[in-house]
């Protein structure tokens, strides 16, 4: 059909890294079909930070997501940090003080 849109040959994605002393937040421009993989080799450099290792959770969007999955525009990559401390053993170690995590020091 000739009134069909043409279509897109580049997305607009985010990728969202969190470290304790600030946050970035980088808007690239991929081809279609890039894996979250790809754009996160792509994108190290600029935000500073090694592209993530094979073991290292990253997510689209709030769920953890396999790095050969495909990009649709819009999408937010997030790159997951370990947390200091498991939140369970935490609150089992505050627990045997007689503290709650909302106490001052819990952590």
């Amino acid at each position: 059909m000739t009134g069909d849109p043409p279509r897109a040959v580049q997305l607009e994605i985010e990728i969202a890294v969190a470290r304790p002393a600030a946050q970035r937040l980088l808007r690239l421009q991929v081809p279609v079909g890039t894996t979250v993989e790809q754009a996160l080799q792509q994108a190290a450099a600029a935000l500073g930070v090694d592209a993530p290792q094979p073991d290292q959770p990253v997510g689209v969007w709030g769920s953890v997501v396999a790095p050969a999955r495909v990009l649709a525009a819009g999408d937010r990559i997030e790159i997951y940090r370990p947390l200091p401390a498991d939140p369970k053993e935490t609150r089992r170690r505050l627990a045997r003080q007689g503290r709650t995590m909302g106490s001052r020091g819990a952590l």
